[in-house]
Protein backbone atom coordinates (compact mmCIF):
# COMPACT_ATOMS: atom_id res chain seq x y z
CA UNK A 1 0.00 0.00 0.00
CA UNK A 2 1.25 2.82 -0.97
CA UNK A 3 1.68 5.58 2.10
CA UNK A 4 0.02 9.36 1.23
CA UNK A 5 2.22 12.27 0.91
CA UNK A 6 3.58 13.70 4.09
CA UNK A 7 3.05 17.46 3.68
CA UNK A 8 3.85 20.05 6.59
CA UNK A 9 0.28 20.03 7.63
CA UNK A 10 0.22 16.20 7.89
CA UNK A 11 3.36 16.46 10.15
CA UNK A 12 1.96 19.42 12.56
CA UNK A 13 -0.99 16.82 12.83
CA UNK A 14 0.92 14.25 13.68
CA UNK A 15 2.81 16.28 16.38
CA UNK A 16 -0.20 17.32 17.74
CA UNK A 17 -1.17 13.90 18.47
CA UNK A 18 1.60 12.85 20.41
CA UNK A 19 1.82 13.98 23.97
CA UNK A 20 3.99 17.13 24.33
CA UNK A 21 6.86 17.36 26.54
CA UNK A 22 7.41 19.98 28.81
CA UNK A 23 9.28 22.72 28.40
CA UNK A 24 11.30 25.52 30.81
CA UNK A 25 8.68 27.97 29.06
CA UNK A 26 5.88 25.58 30.58
CA UNK A 27 7.36 26.25 34.26
CA UNK A 28 7.60 29.76 33.76
CA UNK A 29 4.34 30.35 32.33
CA UNK A 30 2.75 28.20 35.75
CA UNK A 31 5.11 29.79 38.05
CA UNK A 32 3.71 33.52 36.58
CA UNK A 33 0.18 32.72 36.57
CA UNK A 34 0.26 31.49 40.21
CA UNK A 35 2.56 34.82 40.50
CA UNK A 36 0.02 36.75 39.68
CA UNK A 37 -2.68 34.99 41.30
CA UNK A 38 -1.10 35.74 45.17
CA UNK A 39 0.53 32.31 45.50
CA UNK A 40 3.91 31.79 46.80
CA UNK A 41 5.73 29.62 44.44
CA UNK A 42 7.35 26.57 45.67
CA UNK A 43 9.47 24.15 43.12
CA UNK A 44 8.23 21.36 44.46
CA UNK A 45 4.52 21.85 43.77
CA UNK A 46 5.60 23.27 40.28
CA UNK A 47 7.74 20.09 39.46
CA UNK A 48 4.61 17.66 40.96
CA UNK A 49 1.57 19.85 39.21
CA UNK A 50 3.89 19.84 35.61
CA UNK A 51 4.98 15.93 36.05
CA UNK A 52 8.17 15.88 36.35
CA UNK A 53 11.13 15.96 38.47
CA UNK A 54 12.11 19.02 40.99
CA UNK A 55 15.83 18.17 40.39
CA UNK A 56 14.55 19.03 36.34
CA UNK A 57 12.78 22.21 37.32
CA UNK A 58 15.90 23.42 39.45
CA UNK A 59 18.76 22.69 36.33
CA UNK A 60 16.00 24.79 33.87
CA UNK A 61 15.23 27.83 36.31
CA UNK A 62 18.45 28.07 38.65
CA UNK A 63 16.97 28.55 41.91
CA UNK A 64 13.29 30.02 43.02
CA UNK A 65 14.89 33.16 43.59
CA UNK A 66 16.14 33.17 39.85
CA UNK A 67 12.64 31.83 39.12
CA UNK A 68 10.76 34.90 41.00
CA UNK A 69 13.91 37.66 38.86
CA UNK A 70 12.17 36.18 35.50
CA UNK A 71 8.94 36.65 36.28
CA UNK A 72 9.28 40.20 37.75
CA UNK A 73 12.06 41.44 35.05
CA UNK A 74 9.36 40.15 32.25
CA UNK A 75 6.66 42.59 34.30
CA UNK A 76 8.62 44.89 34.30
CA UNK A 77 9.55 44.47 30.40
CA UNK A 78 5.46 44.50 29.47
CA UNK A 79 5.09 47.63 31.88
CA UNK A 80 8.30 49.59 29.88
CA UNK A 81 6.48 49.06 26.30
CA UNK A 82 2.90 50.14 27.52
CA UNK A 83 4.98 53.11 29.23
CA UNK A 84 6.79 53.89 25.84
CA UNK A 85 3.69 53.84 24.11
CA UNK A 86 2.09 56.03 26.42
CA UNK A 87 5.06 58.88 26.87
CA UNK A 88 4.96 61.64 24.85
CA UNK A 89 7.41 64.71 23.72
CA UNK A 90 10.88 63.88 22.51
CA UNK A 91 14.12 63.61 23.43
CA UNK A 92 14.54 63.44 27.35
CA UNK A 93 11.44 64.55 27.75
CA UNK A 94 10.00 61.27 25.92
CA UNK A 95 12.25 59.42 28.61
CA UNK A 96 10.92 61.12 31.60
CA UNK A 97 7.58 60.92 30.63
CA UNK A 98 8.40 56.95 30.01
CA UNK A 99 9.89 56.37 33.00
CA UNK A 100 7.26 58.59 34.92
CA UNK A 101 4.08 56.14 33.47
CA UNK A 102 6.56 52.90 34.34
CA UNK A 103 6.87 53.74 37.84
CA UNK A 104 3.24 54.69 38.67
CA UNK A 105 2.46 51.63 36.60
CA UNK A 106 4.79 49.53 39.01
CA UNK A 107 3.42 51.01 42.00
CA UNK A 108 -0.13 50.58 41.68
CA UNK A 109 1.01 46.39 40.26
CA UNK A 110 -0.82 44.17 42.63
CA UNK A 111 1.15 41.43 42.24
CA UNK A 112 4.59 43.12 42.92
CA UNK A 113 3.37 45.16 45.97
CA UNK A 114 1.89 41.99 47.14
CA UNK A 115 5.08 40.39 46.62
CA UNK A 116 7.13 43.08 48.71
CA UNK A 117 5.00 42.83 51.61
CA UNK A 118 4.82 39.53 52.40
CA UNK A 119 8.62 39.39 52.43
CA UNK A 120 10.00 42.32 52.01
CA UNK A 121 14.12 41.18 52.44
CA UNK A 122 13.44 38.41 49.79
CA UNK A 123 11.85 40.57 47.32
CA UNK A 124 14.11 43.38 47.37
CA UNK A 125 17.20 40.77 47.30
CA UNK A 126 15.10 39.50 43.69
CA UNK A 127 14.50 43.07 42.61
CA UNK A 128 17.86 45.01 43.17
CA UNK A 129 20.15 42.71 43.63
CA UNK A 130 23.01 42.40 40.94
CA UNK A 131 22.80 38.78 40.92
CA UNK A 132 19.37 38.93 39.89
CA UNK A 133 18.24 39.36 36.29
CA UNK A 134 16.02 41.96 37.28
CA UNK A 135 18.07 44.90 37.32
CA UNK A 136 19.93 43.89 34.73
CA UNK A 137 17.36 43.90 32.58
CA UNK A 138 16.13 47.22 33.70
CA UNK A 139 20.12 48.96 33.05
CA UNK A 140 19.89 47.51 29.71
CA UNK A 141 16.62 48.90 28.50
CA UNK A 142 17.30 52.09 30.51
CA UNK A 143 20.77 52.54 28.54
CA UNK A 144 18.72 51.36 25.20
CA UNK A 145 16.01 54.26 25.72
CA UNK A 146 19.53 56.68 26.92
CA UNK A 147 20.75 55.82 23.43
CA UNK A 148 17.70 56.66 21.74
CA UNK A 149 16.56 59.92 23.04
CA UNK A 150 19.59 62.01 24.89
CA UNK A 151 21.72 63.08 22.76
CA UNK A 152 24.26 64.35 25.20
CA UNK A 153 24.50 62.46 27.95
CA UNK A 154 26.42 63.96 31.11
CA UNK A 155 27.49 60.35 32.08
CA UNK A 156 28.07 56.87 29.79
CA UNK A 157 25.20 55.55 29.18
CA UNK A 158 25.50 52.31 31.23
CA UNK A 159 26.26 54.45 34.09
CA UNK A 160 23.69 56.98 33.79
CA UNK A 161 21.45 53.79 33.17
CA UNK A 162 22.38 52.44 36.49
CA UNK A 163 22.05 55.32 38.53
CA UNK A 164 17.98 56.01 36.96
CA UNK A 165 17.26 52.38 38.19
CA UNK A 166 18.91 52.97 41.65
CA UNK A 167 17.36 56.19 41.98
CA UNK A 168 13.96 54.09 40.87
CA UNK A 169 14.54 51.22 43.71
CA UNK A 170 15.13 53.58 46.20
CA UNK A 171 12.07 55.42 45.93
CA UNK A 172 9.54 53.07 44.76
CA UNK A 173 10.41 51.05 47.43
CA UNK A 174 11.63 53.53 50.32
CA UNK A 175 8.33 52.50 52.30
CA UNK A 176 10.34 48.86 52.66
CA UNK A 177 14.22 50.21 52.92
CA UNK A 178 13.51 53.40 55.42
CA UNK A 179 9.79 52.83 56.36
CA UNK A 180 8.79 56.30 54.41
CA UNK A 181 6.04 56.05 51.87
CA UNK A 182 7.14 55.83 47.92
CA UNK A 183 7.78 59.07 46.41
CA UNK A 184 7.14 58.99 42.65
CA UNK A 185 7.37 62.51 42.29
CA UNK A 186 11.25 62.73 43.78
CA UNK A 187 12.62 60.08 41.82
CA UNK A 188 11.26 61.67 39.00
CA UNK A 189 12.97 65.17 40.08
CA UNK A 190 16.28 63.69 40.65
CA UNK A 191 16.05 61.52 37.08
CA UNK A 192 15.31 64.64 35.63
CA UNK A 193 18.35 66.30 37.06
CA UNK A 194 20.85 63.41 35.82
CA UNK A 195 19.13 63.01 32.21
CA UNK A 196 19.52 67.06 31.72
CA UNK A 197 22.57 67.77 33.25
CA UNK A 198 25.51 69.17 31.06
CA UNK A 199 28.62 67.47 29.93
CA UNK A 200 31.86 68.27 31.69
CA UNK A 201 33.53 69.87 28.77
CA UNK A 202 30.58 71.40 27.91
CA UNK A 203 30.63 73.09 31.37
CA UNK A 204 34.23 74.45 30.85
CA UNK A 205 33.49 76.47 27.91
Amino acid sequence: MDHPRVTPLSRALEAEDRPRKIAPLDVFRLARKKWLAGERLDIGKLAAELGIGRATVFRWVGSREDLYGEITSALFMKVLERAQSQARGSGVERLVDTLEHLLHALASAAPLRRFVAEDPEFALRVLTSRASPVQYRCVAAVRELIWELVPEPALPAEELAYLVVRITESFLYRDVITGDEADIEAAIRAIRILLTAVPEKKKRR
